[in-house]
């Protein structure tokens, strides 16, 4: 019975990828860019086997609700039909971090699963051909393909829609330290959220400048340019969340406490500290800050009243295939 495991990492996406051209392959809106976190994972073992009537999914140690399952049994028919197999599978998927909390969970989630599938079934996929594989599944997948600092082109066509690494994760050390500010679920999920972004008057300003927004933000990194990074990450985050508080219906992902620690980040950057502020589909505030400042940093949302949990997040690898034991069905 063929199993594989691999891990992957979540991203925090710098420029933002919000809105699709075409849902059922998920190409983007616009390309974005985005630094793979490392230090938080998702595991996930993919086992096929005859005498399966159907796909089994544990996701965090219990079966999967109906909707997860659905999406991860239509993702690993793609890779069924690559493999050209008729068999059923096993996923057991573990993270150690939140999901549905701002931090990319499906992102890690199908890139450990596109690989371990297609790992498991026999298929020796390059990365890139992994990464339009992975957006299929979960767009910003594309991206936990690769390590370090990545950009995904939103192409014209389902082949030249792919990520890959503009560098290493050495080539700027950078620390994500990630302040959940509320663990209440979202009423909207990402999936969703994107396929309203078409009804908001301000995405196609939002499309239009995105790449001289993407264009900034590979310059900082490339000069390793804080303040010239932190700029642009905030315009763009706030330029996403503007689309969607004004979509149709209004998406308001922020949280009161979201709101008042973005105000403390900005006065913290005043003060002579590298710090800046970005949000992705969730409450969730990312504080990216340098080595130099991260302790002060850490210090002060370990004081902020309005962080209820902190996560510490790395440039960190590429999606990989680990070794592991064959996993037993839930009963």
């Amino acid at each position: 019975m063929p199993s594989a495991t691999a891990i992957a990492h979540p991203n925090i996406a710098l420029i933002k990828y919000w809105g699709v051209r075409d849902r059922a392959i998920n190409l983007p809106a616009s390309g974005s860019l985005s630094m793979t976190l490392g230090g938080l994972e998702t595991r996930t073992t993919v086992r096929f086997q005859d005498g399966l009537s159907g796909d089994i999914f544990e996701l965090g140690g219990r079966l999967a609700d109906k909707s997860s399952a659905a999406r991860t049994s239509t993702h690993l028919d793609r890779i069924r039909a690559l493999a050209e197999s008729q068999s059923f599978a096993h996923i057991v998927s573990d993270n150690n971090f939140p999901a549905s909390a701002g931090i990319a969970s499906s992102a890690s989630g199908f890139a450990a699963l596109t690989l371990a599938a297609a790992s498991a079934l026999g298929l020796d996929l390059p990365p890139k051909e992994l990464s339009v594989l992975a957006r299929k599944g979960s767009g910003s997948a594309a991206r936990s393909i690769f390590g370090g600092f990545v950009i995904w082109h939103n192409g014209a066509d389902d082949e030249s829609s792919f990520s890959e690494q503009l560098w290493p994760p050495e080539h700027w050390p950078l620390v994500d330290w990630i302040a959940v500010v509320d663990r209440s679920p979202k009423v909207t999920g990402s999936l969703d959220g994107h396929r309203l972004a078409e009804t908001s008057p301000l995405q196609a300003a939002r499309i239009a400048s995105a790449a001289d927004r993407l264009a900034e933000c590979r310059h900082a990194l490339a000069e390793r340019d804080f303040q010239r990074l932190a700029e642009v990450v905030e315009l763009d985050s706030n330029m996403m969340h503007a689309v969607m508080m004004t979509s149709t219906p209004p998406l308001l992902y922020w949280a009161p406490g979201s709101i008042s620690l973005m105000k403390k980040i900005a006065a913290w950057r005043n003060s002579g500290i590298d710090v800046c502020a970005t949000l992705d589909a969730g409450s969730t505030v990312h504080c990216l800050t340098t080595t130099e400042h991260e302790t002060q940093v850490e210090a002060l949302l370990r004081g902020s009243d309005e962080v209820r949990e902190l996560y510490r997040g790395i440039p960190g690898p590429a999606a990989r295939l680990v070794a592991s034991a064959d996993p037993a069905p839930a009963e």
